[in-house]
């Protein structure tokens, strides 16, 4: 009897807690929503801006809130030198606002639409779909104060999810007002929490003091109970945020975009105002949020600019392609549809002395945008056919001895095995007379 006594390699380097490679066959999810994503954004007028990964420190505990939990907890922030310090990008919209201000772009055009795509950063416990490392992408609409923007913003996130396939997702929406009518709110809560702070989480216990918004939205069963019993923000709003509120609700049912109004859906980050959202998964348990946001109409005027409305969303890209995942799980037509982008043209060499031909030939082919590839290893043509077999190529290019002398090729229809015999010179006329959508790039 044999045994296999070979032993498996134990590396000694591991990627990071809470991060994860993004490995070749992974790529096809992640290619559609980032297409379907881009196209989305610049349909509706919105460019393209990367910023650095990390930022001045002080950036983010000024925007987002230094009694957040994010600043508070999860920001990787390493020392810059004696006097200042740097942190990884926990989120990407205090950075668009930070370049909107520093290049002065609202001298030159006040109102402006941005979209990114990217890594953040944050020291959160990992679990599925919720990485150290995760990768976002968003927009922000800069200048403006029309409830109808913030639909939009809404409806282009809803879109981009309806593309991709993803059912079963929910809207969900509330205000938690201004700068006015919030903090006379945010007093009565206080006053009515601190009623229950025995039953609450030591974490709640403790923003109390600090956030006692957050409260509202805490995942903890006993929190969940007291958060039910308290008083609706929508009860104290001032007239201005309630017709704000209504207009969104109203052109949102006008657009045919269902909604849930949830009066305990709160933002973890200081900078809101108004209106706020979240589109949620069922799939993905209690952690359901997939994409997130809201008007943040005082955060420039917090990072030393003008008082300029603004309103965007973030959509997280591994949670999304989880539920995804869910999705075609259950739904095994959808899976087929993604596949792994392959080449549509393999060429097959037969001997050493055919190998330069058919690299010429695969150049020629690369050079008028026809995806092709070939044998770099030197197998056998019958484990070159193998590969093309596996790889689902719709053409085969044979080149053997006996070809190469007389200055042609054979060419396969993998679909129906029909075979052709061209001269060498005719290859790229007869791919690209065939004009097919498959082959082309």
């Amino acid at each position: 009897m044999n045994v296999n006594t070979e032993k498996k390699t134990e590396y000694v380097f591991k990627a990071p807690r809470g991060t994860e490679d993004i490995l070749p066959e992974k790529w096809a999810l992640w290619r559609k929503l980032e297409k379907v994503g881009r196209q989305e954004f610049e349909l509706c007028g919105y460019y393209e801006i990367r910023t650095p990964i990390f930022e001045d420190t002080r950036l983010f505990v000024r925007s987002i809130g230094e009694a957040t939990d994010i600043v508070e907890k999860e920001m990787y922030t390493f020392a810059d030198s004696e006097d200042s310090s740097i942190t990884l990008r926990p989120e990407s919209t205090a950075p668009v606002m930070r370049a909107y201000l520093e290049y002065e772009l609202h001298k030159t055009k006040k109102f402006q639409k941005f979209y990114y795509i990217g890594p953040q950063f944050r020291k959160e416990r990992p679990q599925a779909g919720r990485l150290r490392q995760f990768h976002q992408m968003g927009i922000e609409a800069v200048g403006a104060l029309d409830p109808l923007l913030d639909v939009e913003t809404i409806s282009i996130a809803a879109r981009i999810f309806d593309r991709i396939d993803l059912k079963g997702y929910k809207v969900k929406i509330n205000s938690i007002g201004c700068e006015k009518c919030r903090p006379v709110f945010r007093n009565i809560l206080k006053e009515k929490l601190c009623e229950h702070e025995k039953a609450l989480c030591e974490l709640c216990q403790s923003r109390l003091n600090r956030n006692v918004f957050r409260i509202l939205d805490c995942k903890n069963e006993k929190c969940k109970a007291v958060s039910h019993h308290m008083p609706s923000i929508n009860d104290y709003l001032c007239v201005e945020c309630q017709v704000h509120a209504k207009s969104v609700r109203e052109a949102l049912l006008e657009i045919g975009i269902p909604y849930i109004v949830d009066a305990h859906l709160v933002r973890g980050l200081d900078y809101y105002t108004k209106t706020v959202y979240e589109i949620t998964h069922s799939s993905l348990g209690a952690r359901d949020a997939i994409c997130a946001g809201g008007r943040y109409d005082n955060l420039i005027s917090d990072i030393g600019g003008p008082s300029i409305g603004s309103v965007g969303f973030a959509i997280g890209m591994e949670a999304t392609i989880l539920a995804l995942k869910n999705v075609m799980s259950k739904n095994k037509s959808v899976s087929q549809e993604i596949s792994i982008p392959s080449p549509s043209i393999y060429i097959v060499s037969i001997g050493e002395e055919t190998r330069k031909q058919c690299f010429y030939l695969l150049n020629l082919l690369r050079k008028s945008n026809l995806s092709a590839d070939f044998d770099y290893e030197g197998r056998s043509p019958k484990a070159q056919m193998r590969t093309a077999n596996k790889l689902g190529v719709k053409y085969v290019i044979v080149l053997g001895t006996d070809e190469l002398a007389r200055g042609d090729v054979k060419i396969k229809t993998m679909e129906t095995s029909e075979e052709i015999s061209i001269k060498q010179n005719d290859v790229l006329k007869w791919f690209l007379n065939k004009q097919s959508p498959s082959v082309s790039l």
